[in-house]
């Protein structure tokens, strides 16, 4: 008899100690990544009660949230910064956890650096003090957000108590259009479903489109799932998956590694894999794609015009009249030419050296509008050593954005990087939220690196495809 199980419910299965009398999983974390926000009242947990991190080895922190991206010197200038930096580097001395700090060049952004150094594998299980910990289910895992109390359970234990989530199959078919990249697939995908509408499951992602994406496209993708209200999101590992892997620090080496291979091809769904629900998109239907409101679902493609409320859904009308109100943008205009104030390439979601070559490849021989703050942010000192390696900082330069070190940046508030007043800004990050980029009245418009840099270029919402392929449009 075969096994019909898919990925998800494989490894669930495999990571499950037992099944609690309250009906649900315990399950073994494989790998805990924790950094300096979520971790300080976790360890502090320990203390009161005189406990111990149970596997230090499966445990790696470093720091990227707070950390100021242009001038690093200690002690920050943010008090409360420099504070929480503090606090992650005492409990890791005395609990005997690794830190890649400011002074170790693998240091950077949680979700570049598992996968950069080769600990993010197929099969594993994985958690994070940190919503979008999402992303590294590109390699065929399972990976989960999780709160402060449960840091410090998986701290203690290694282990969580969870109840198993429901499995939806996303297939995108076809192919996708030029200046059409997994940001936009991601930001379709949201707005068709909701942002309510993976509540209760997980996400495997699949099809042709998926199939072709890289490794660091893909991460685009299953970042975002949490924004679409899904517990985690995969991707079945495959020959990409095995050739991104091989070599990396972390990763197997030599017979073991080929070992490893075979296992984690093993574990992808089969063609008999049964889901509780399954979706299909048009890859040709997919276009460069734009947020316009205060949530990640609130979006248009590029060459489309915001909704007219009375097309929209009665029980949707609030939202979208409070949406456009904040936005201060008219029901029926076109995203196209929205003026933006602020342009910011980074964050957990778009800051890998692919992202930074799409962008540059828009701005090169180009100027940031005169009216446009720009900056860039790679996602780790690794990314950024590769970018500079390969010129793509003088471009960024030359071009007028501001080169940053690596860091979380504008994506979230706990930093200098921060928006001003009601700033209008174009961001590669995952959310639109009030107030998430520093400013309780400032805007977001999600979009992916190329388009921030085509917005940053004409200080307006711009169709990528009308710079790097004129002729398409």
């Amino acid at each position: 008899m075969s096994d019909r199980r898919n990925l998800f419910n494989r490894v669930w299965d495999l990571h499950t100690v037992r099944t609690l009398p309250s009906g649900q999983s315990q399950l073994f974390i494989g790998w805990h990544l924790i950094h300096e926000v979520t971790s300080p009242q976790a360890f502090q947990m320990l203390r009161d009660r005189g406990l111990k991190v149970m596997f230090p080895e499966r445990t790696l922190a470093t720091v990227d949230h707070i950390i100021p991206t242009d001038n690093q010197a200690r002690p920050f200038v943010d008090g409360l910064a420099e504070e929480m930096m503090s606090a992650i580097e005492k409990n890791c001395r005395e609990f005997g956890v690794q830190l890649l700090d400011l002074n170790d060049d693998r240091q950077g952004i949680v979700h570049v650096v598992g996968p950069e150094q080769g600990l993010t594998q197929p099969g594993i299980t994985l958690v994070c003090g940190d919503s979008h910990t999402s992303t590294h289910g590109a390699f065929g895992n399972i990976s989960l957000g999780i709160g402060t109390s449960q840091v410090a359970h998986v701290l203690a234990t290694q282990t969580l108590a969870l109840n198993r989530p429901k499995v939806r199959r996303v297939c995108v078919t076809g192919e996708l259009g030029p200046g059409v990249f997994a940001k936009d697939v991601t930001l379709h995908v949201i707005r068709k479903l909701g942002v309510q509408g993976g509540v209760g499951y997980a996400y495997e992602y699949a099809g042709p489109v998926f199939d072709r994406m890289t490794m660091e496209e893909r991460m685009t993708v299953c970042n975002m799932s949490i924004e679409g209200g899904a517990r985690c999101g995969y991707i079945n590992p495959d020959e990409t998956t095995v050739e991104y892997l091989r070599g990396r620090p972390l990763s197997p080496a030599g017979e073991e590694f080929e070992r490893a291979a075979q296992w984690w091809l093993s574990l992808a769904s089969g063609p008999d894999a049964e889901f509780d629900d399954e979706v299909t998109f048009a890859g040709e239907d997919i276009e460069p794609t734009v947020t316009w409101g205060i949530n990640p679902g609130q979006s248009v493609g590029v060459t489309e015009s915001l909704p007219q409320l009375d097309s929209c859904p009665a029980d949707e009308r609030k939202g979208i009249e409070e949406a456009l109100a904040f936005m201060e943008l008219n029901a029926g205009q076109p995203v196209r030419g929205v003026p933006i104030d602020v342009a910011f390439i980074g964050s957990c979601t778009n800051s890998r050296i692919s992202d930074l070559r799409e962008a540059a490849a828009v701005a090169r021989g180009r100027k940031v509008a005169p009216n446009v703050r720009a900056l860039v942010v790679p996602g780790s000192q690794l990314v950024r050593k590769q970018a500079q390696a390969e010129g793509l900082d003088e471009i960024f330069r030359e071009a007028g954005f501001d080169w940053r070190e690596a860091g979380c940046s504008m994506c979230l508030a706990m930093n200098p990087d921060r928006l001003s007043g009601r700033e209008m800004c174009a961001s590669s990050s995952n959310r639109n939220f009030k107030g998430r980029q520093g400013s309780p009245t400032g805007r977001t418009l999600l979009m992916s690196p190329a388009m921030v840099a085509a917005a940053a270029i004409n200080g307006h919402v711009t169709d990528v495809r009308d710079i790097l392929e004129p002729a398409t449009v």
